[in-house]
């Protein structure tokens, strides 16, 4: 208990900080109650029944607010919020089907960047070559990220039935840390992999309708690792986000390289 006290302490001290900010998508904020995770800042709303009788969604793609970050060029928050995309069908399709964005479903799903903050790429750098100092001595040891220049995402998401009402909605928020977030050479290199994250939590919610956090994690299924590794995904419809980098977008990761090196995005004519 004390060993995995120390190692929870240790994450929260080298994470970035990620605001709670309400960016006003939402039909309504009523009812939201905290649900945090180790590393997530999170408040909830959902009908577990509403949501569980569902067995068709469609997807209204990522938008970003405003305000969210005038740092990330336009480039790189269509990346961002395509990854978002592109994980919520990977994970809503482990239990509903996922239909054209013109076709009726029994719940639209829709997600709204309120907040994102940059890399700082020369740290991300720095953090990289550190890591590979060890295993060039021979001394298979894991390096902490150094915890500077750390980027952050927050969204706000909802789940409406067919006649508009609210089922679900989650305000998400977190910063990369120096335990588990690989440092990318790009500003945009955490908000890109935090939208991963958001995707699969938000999923998760609608598809047990109930919280993600504070329990253990399922197994997803031989489909959904095969999508995630760059397969073919369940549904068409999830080829509007195009598939994701696969194998040579983790050995891209592992090195450090900017995600629109190994990510294409959406097809050309489902961009925005």
């Amino acid at each position: 208990m004390f060993a995995a006290l120390v190692w929870v302490t240790s994450l929260l001290s080298g994470c970035a900080d990620a605001p709670m900010i309400r960016g006003g998508s939402l039909s309504s904020y009523d009812d939201l109650t905290p649900s945090d995770g180790v590393l997530t800042k999170s408040l909830v709303r959902v009908n577990k029944d509403g949501v569980l009788a569902a067995k068709t969604v469609r997807i209204i793609p990522t938008a970003f607010s405003e305000a969210a970050s005038p740092v990330l060029s336009e480039k790189q928050r269509r990346l961002v919020a395509n990854s978002a995309n592109r994980s919520l069908c990977i994970g809503l399709s482990e239990r509903f089907r996922i239909v054209e964005a013109n076709e009726p479903a029994d719940l639209t799903v829709y997600a709204v960047v309120t907040q994102a903050t940059a890399t700082n790429e020369v740290a991300a750098g720095a953090s990289k070559v550190v890591s590979i100092v060890p295993t060039a001595l021979g001394v298979p040891a894991p390096v902490p990220r150094i915890p500077v220049g750390l980027g952050s995402l927050t969204l706000e998401a909802e789940a409406q039935d067919a006649t508009g009402k609210q089922q679900a909605a989650m305000i998400w928020a977190r910063g990369a840390d120096s335990f588990t977030s690989t440092p990318r050479v790009s500003t945009a290199g955490d908000a890109y992999d935090l939208a991963t994250t958001f995707g699969g939590d938000f999923s998760k919610l609608l598809v047990t309708g109930s919280s993600p956090f504070g329990k253990m994690p399922s197994a997803p299924s031989l489909q959904a690792i095969g999508a995630s590794l760059g397969g073919k995904p369940k549904y068409s419809a999830c080829e509007a986000f195009g598939k994701n980098p696969g194998v040579g977008g983790i050995i891209a990761g592992h090195v450090g390289l900017p995600p629109d090196w190994s990510d294409d995005g959406a097809p050309a004519g489902n961009k925005p």
